[in-house]
């Protein structure tokens, strides 16, 4: 296989400014960059970072799992710092309406006419905190904005800016005044992430950097400062798609896929969209790890997060203890491994 070849994207500059190209190994370096960038403010959850940026780069959404206090949302604010992205948060609670998200028409007395008023979908990342504490009809008002990119009022589509990333959060722990997301919006989010507790050293480490005076209202005096752009992820995004995936990959893909929809352990397995979201998963982190191929380790590491949350436990399985996790992890060790 041959080495990375540079890309180049030019966006789009003021008049009279010349474009600089962003090559896509500057583009690679700029978002390696976040890691760092980001463990300025959360400590010990560099797999929700790669996840995040995995779905920018594929224009996708993220559903993070984890009990409160985890930082979730210091998370998803310190990636929009580090990018210099817009971010906007809502709270999901049972009496938000659909056009608390979304937006509304709004009549204007001076003029007698009805105006726009944009809701905060509007925005790069849009942060919905506890998405299951809202009734389904306010949860579907997301759907034409996470798919089609997009809202529409009134009959009028208004389309959404670019880059667009709806990263949601829920807790797996508490039940009570929560209305579960159906299958059908589950498989809307490319990627589910967990947001574990931190280690014995990294709780050490957030109480000492309390200790020292770390507001975690305040970003910037924490010393985040933008790493990179929508520049660099145009460019890389653009190098991703050129990342070559050969027939034996695209053939592992369909039959771990399948092979799900084949266990005794469930009721549903992996769906066709599920495939094509593993493909494009395995490409991004293929391409953020320096190659411009697709190898079947990089199918193996992005399995969890993409299909954990595209399949049904059977009643009988989970009570046996039976893990979405454990499944998928049983499928990769028998589904035969190209060469």
């Amino acid at each position: 296989m041959s080495a990375t070849t540079p890309e180049t994207a030019e966006p789009a500059a003021p008049t009279g400014t010349p474009a600089v190209p962003v090559t896509s190994d500057s583009a690679r370096a700029s978002l390696e960059a976040l890691r760092s960038e980001i463990s300025k403010a959360v400590v010990g959850q560099d797999p929700a970072v790669t996840g995040l940026v995995v779905a920018l780069l594929c224009r996708g959404h993220v559903l993070l799992e984890g009990v409160p206090g985890v930082a979730k949302t210091l998370l998803v604010r310190a990636l929009a710092a580090s990018l210099e992205l817009d971010v906007k948060r809502v709270q999901f609670t049972p009496d938000l309406m659909p056009s608390d998200v979304t937006g509304s028409l709004v009549y204007d007395a001076r003029t007698a006419e009805f105006s726009f008023q944009p809701g905060p979908v509007f925005t790069n990342l849009l942060l919905a905190d506890e998405i299951n504490r809202t009734p389904p009809k306010t949860q579907s008002s997301l759907l034409e904005a996470m798919e089609e990119r997009q809202v529409t009022i009134d009959g009028s589509p208004r389309p959404l800016p670019d880059p667009f990333l709806v990263a949601a959060t829920q807790n797996p722990v508490e039940y009570e005044g929560t209305y579960p997301l159906p299958e059908a919006q589950l498989d809307r989010f490319l990627l589910k992430l967990t947001v574990p507790l931190p280690s014995r050293e990294d709780e050490i480490n957030v109480l000492t950097r309390h200790a020292d005076g770390f507001n975690p209202r305040d970003l910037e005096a924490a010393g985040i400062r933008p790493v990179a752009g929508p520049a660099d992820l145009e460019a890389a995004r653009a190098a991703v798609a050129k990342t070559s995936v050969s027939p034996e990959i695209a053939a592992y893909v369909v039959d771990v896929c399948r092979a799900t929809r084949e266990s005794p352990s469930l009721n549903l397995g992996a769906s066709p969209r599920g495939a094509t979201a593993l493909l494009s998963t395995a490409r991004a982190w293929a391409w953020l790890t320096g190659r411009d191929y697709v190898t079947p380790d990089d199918v193996k590491a992005l399995a969890l997060p993409t299909l954990r949350h595209r399949i049904q436990l059977r009643p009988e399985a989970e009570m046996e203890g039976v893990t979405p996790d454990s499944v998928i992890t049983a499928v990769l060790a028998h589904v035969p491994v190209p060469r």
